[in-house]
C-alpha cells in the first residue's frame, strides 16, 4: 500500500503489515519504508513475540497468582481460540479497517483532520482517542447482554496470563468490526496511526494480562499511566463489583476520569474467573467456542461466591 500526502514531508511512504490479533481488533505491525531507509517487518514482529516469550518465562519464575489449571494445557487451548479469532479477523476486519483508514487519510475525514494539526500531533491525538473509544467498547461488552455472551469466553478462564491476552471469541471480534470502522471514520485515523495504535495496544494487552509479580513500587508507578498486571487482575475477579472496574486497555486515565479505577483489592483476595463457571470440565476448547450459543447461566448467582474476607486495613488505595 502506497500513500502520498502533501502533509507528509516524505515523498513516498510505504506501509507493509503483519497481522496479530487481540481484544476485538487485528493488530498490524508496520514496516515503514522510504526511499533511503527501511524498517524490516521482522523487527516489530520480533518485539511482540519477544515480549510474549519474556513474560511467559517470567510468569514461571515470578508468578503473581498460583495456577488453577495446568499451564501448558491452558496455553494450548487459549492459543487455539486465538488462532480461530485471528483467522476471523483476517477475513472480516482487515479487509475493512485498512482500506477505510486509507480512504479517511485521502479524503481528510474525521475529527482530527479538522484541527489543522501537524502530522505527528494528529497521529498522537488519533491514537489517544482510539484508546479511549476502546475503553467504551470494553464497557459495552460487559453491559450489553448480547455482547457479554461473547466476551464472557475471555472471562471464564480460571487463570490469567499472557495467553489470556489472546483468548477472545471469534464472534466478539467479528462483532467489533463495525465499532472499529466507526472509530476510524469518526476520529479520522490514518493507516500509520492505526498501525501504531494496534501494535502499542497489543503490547499493553499482553503485559497487563500477564501473571508476573512485579514489585509493588514498580506497579504503583506504572499504573499511574498504563494498565498493570495487578490492576487488570482485579478486573478478572469473580466478584462482580471488582469485574466492573479497571476497563482501560492502555492508558489508565479513562478509569480515573470515569470513576472506575480500583486498586484497593489485595491480590491474595482475588479469584480469577466467573462464579458460574468454576469446573474446568465445562471450559474445554469446544465448550468455550459454543458458550455464546448455549443457554446462559446466571453469571453472578451470589455476590458472596468465591469471596474471601478482607481486613479493612487492606482496603486502602494502593493495596494491590
Amino acid at each position: 500500500m502506497k500513500l502520498k500526502s502533501s502533509h507528509n514531508p516524505c515523498a513516498l511512504l510505504e506501509v507493509h503489515s503483519l497481522p496479530f490479533s487481540s481484544f476485538g481488533f487485528i493488530f498490524v505491525v508496520p514496516r515503514i519504508s522510504m526511499k533511503k531507509s527501511k524498517i524490516s517487518p521482522w523487527i516489530s514482529g520480533t518485539l511482540i513475540a519477544g515480549a510474549f516469550g519474556l513474560l511467559w518465562l517470567l510468569e514461571r519464575r515470578r508468578p503473581l497468582r498460583r495456577d488453577v489449571e495446568p499451564k501448558l494445557q491452558r496455553n494450548a487451548r487459549n492459543l487455539a481460540v486465538a488462532s480461530i479469532a485471528a483467522a476471523t479477523l483476517q477475513l472480516i476486519e482487515r479487509p475493512i479497517a485498512q482500506p477505510l483508514s486509507a480512504l479517511v487519510e485521502r479524503r481528510r475525514w474525521g475529527l482530527v483532520k479538522r484541527l489543522g494539526l501537524s502530522k505527528w500531533l494528529e497521529a498522537t491525538l488519533a491514537i489517544v482517542l482510539m484508546d479511549y473509544t476502546l475503553y467504551v467498547w470494553h464497557v459495552l461488552t460487559h453491559r450489553v447482554p448480547f455482547l457479554w455472551r461473547f466476551h464472557m469466553a475471555h472471562h471464564v478462564d480460571l487463570d490469567l496470563d499472557v495467553s489470556t491476552a489472546l483468548r477472545f471469541h471469534c464472534g466478539e471480534l467479528a462483532l467489533s468490526t463495525g465499532w472499529r470502522a466507526a472509530q476510524i471514520l469518526l476520529i479520522g485515523v490514518s493507516p500509520d496511526a492505526l498501525s501504531i495504535w494496534q501494535t502499542l495496544t497489543l503490547l499493553s494487552v499482553i503485559f497487563h494480562h500477564s501473571n508476573v509479580d512485579l514489585s509493588f513500587a514498580v506497579e504503583r508507578r506504572l499504573n499511574r499511566v498504563v494498565v498493570t498486571p495487578r490492576m487488570h487482575g482485579i478486573h478478572h475477579s469473580i466478584v462482580r463489583e471488582q469485574t466492573n472496574s479497571n476497563w482501560s486497555s492502555g492508558l489508565t486515565i479513562w478509569d480515573w476520569l470515569h470513576g472506575t479505577l480500583r486498586l484497593n483489592v489485595p491480590q491474595e483476595a482475588i479469584i480469577i474467573g466467573l462464579p458460574a463457571y468454576r469446573d474446568p470440565k465445562d471450559l474445554g476448547l469446544f465448550d468455550v467456542l459454543a458458550l455464546p450459543f448455549r443457554e446462559q447461566r446466571s453469571t453472578w448467582p451470589s455476590r458472596s461466591i468465591g469471596c474471601q474476607p478482607v481486613h479493612p486495613a487492606q482496603l486502602q488505595a494502593g493495596s494491590l
